[in-house]
């Protein structure tokens, strides 16, 4: 079992900013792949960011050039930076790992944008 923890959410005006991390209870260093998505009131869960063992990453068009996302091996870590935040990107944001005994998610943070 691996666990997630997310953390780094909350509230914040239009074009702040925010960065969310993902601790896990284990080594990330042989994880297939880290992800974080999001899932807004009635809406399906979206992928947002996802960086692979290889660290080729993959954005949503909706956040490319405004989130970043990085990990740390040492720290067993990953991170998404949030900038030029909108009110449409409120949502809760979960963090995913990909191992190839299984997929791992994390209990969510809330994200909420004012305008």
């Amino acid at each position: 079992q691996v666990q997630l923890v997310e953390s780094g959410g909350g509230l914040v005006q239009a074009g702040g900013s925010l960065r969310l991390s993902c601790a896990a209870s284990r080594s990330i260093f042989s994880v297939l792949a880290m992800g974080w998505y999001r899932q807004a009131p009635g809406k399906q869960r979206e992928l947002v960011a996802r960086i692979t063992i290889v660290d080729s990453i993959k954005y949503a068009d909706s956040v490319k050039g405004r989130f970043t996302i990085s990990r740390d091996n040492a720290k067993n870590t990953v991170y998404l930076q949030m900038n030029s935040l909108k009110p449409e990107d409120t949502a809760v944001y979960y963090c995913n790992a990909e191992f190839t005994q299984g997929r791992y998610w994390g209990q969510g943070t809330q994200v909420t944008v004012s305008s």
